[in-house]
């Protein structure tokens, strides 16, 4: 997307800065804080930027990759990892399938189920299920985000919201050593929050490289989580956080060994 002459300079601001202010930005362009809310969101839209409360972020290395270099990333981890989530789903269960790449992973090894109803706010997903016979595919309304297809909003946490299901299935773009559960998009963020909320057993995917990153927005902890299936934990603090919390932990690297 072309950016408009003010939308560069908030660009070149952020990277200066390392975030921008809405207020401050509004005050400094003469323009009013809905402007350059819009502004920002056009950033955000394209990852040039992070949205958080009141401003935005300025993201850097792995944060801005585009979606098919994270598909990539991790992808035989992401593949095994997908495969033992679809183990812990039964015939004719519910679930919530969440945005990413490992999400996705998850439900591609669901094609050989029987009589799932599956509640997605990731178009990719919708699109791969939806054409056999035995799933029942239900897809949020909401913000698409063109750089993934993921669906986000106020009008997806409410659409989210209207159900009970069996299990969730959510990622994480970073697991903090505490267990805090994190991620660069807050309207992201608050779609994983809803699905969280309204699932009666919680699968948390995620591959190793996510204990290394991090990311400006919390989702939730680890504790909140029912199941957590990695290639490898390999932080002591995250075995200790599981262990106290009873979280089901599957290792598929150990796995396969």
């Amino acid at each position: 997307m072309p950016l408009s002459p003010r939308q560069s300079d908030i660009l070149d601001i952020a990277k200066a800065e390392g975030r921008v202010l809405v207020e401050e930005l509004a005050l400094r362009f003469g323009v009013t804080p809905q402007t350059i809310r819009k502004d920002l969101n056009d950033l955000c839209e394209e990852r040039r930027l992070t949205r958080i409360h009141g401003g935005a972020l300025f993201p850097t290395g792995v944060e801005n990759m585009r979606y098919e270099a994270r598909r990539s990333l991790a992808a035989q981890e992401k593949l095994f990892i997908g495969r033992a989530a679809a183990e812990l789903i039964p015939n004719n269960a519910s679930l919530f399938i969440n945005i990413g790449t490992t999400t996705e992973a998850v439900g591609e090894a669901l094609i050989d189920h029987r009589e799932l109803m599956v509640i997605t706010n990731n178009i990719n997903v919708a699109n791969r299920l939806r054409v056999l016979p035995t799933m029942e595919v239900v897809i949020a309304g909401g913000v698409v985000r063109r750089s993934d297809g993921g669906i986000v909003g106020e009008a997806a946490v409410d659409f989210i919201r209207q159900f009970k299901v069996d299990y969730a299935v959510i990622g994480a773009s970073a697991i903090d050593r505490d267990g805090s559960l994190l991620d660069y998009d807050y309207r992201e963020v608050k779609v994983a929050q809803a699905i969280i909320a309204n699932a009666r057993h919680v699968i948390l995917v995620a591959d190793s490289s996510k204990f290394d990153r991090t990311a400006p927005v919390r989702i939730g902890h680890l504790s909140q989580v029912h199941s957590f299936i990695t290639d490898e934990i390999t932080h002591e603090e995250i075995v200790a956080i599981c262990a106290a919390h009873s979280v089901a932990v599957v290792e598929t690297m150990t796995e396969k060994i």
